[in-house]
């Protein structure tokens, strides 16, 4: 019985080092992108706003993909 217990953990941990890595390969299709892009340019970091228009997105993978994609260094 502890076998079984010990293994769903391990399948656990596993699970969730697969989901970290997925949401760090945030993908964006061509018009999602050029939607991002120009609600910025309108409205500016409002990341809600933004993702409010692009359905299945949070405003948290949309401020993820800006800041890894789409910003510039100064």
């Amino acid at each position: 019985m502890a076998d079984t217990e010990h293994s769903s953990s391990d399948e656990t941990s596993v699970d969730s080092r697969e989901e970290t890595s997925q949401e760090s390969k945030l993908e964006l299709s061509e018009d999602e992108e050029t939607l991002v892009i120009r609600m910025f340019n309108l409205v500016g970091e409002r990341w809600s706003l933004i993702a409010g228009r692009i359905p299945g997105r949070t405003a948290e993978e949309i401020e993820r993909y800006w800041n890894t994609r789409c910003s510039t260094s100064e």
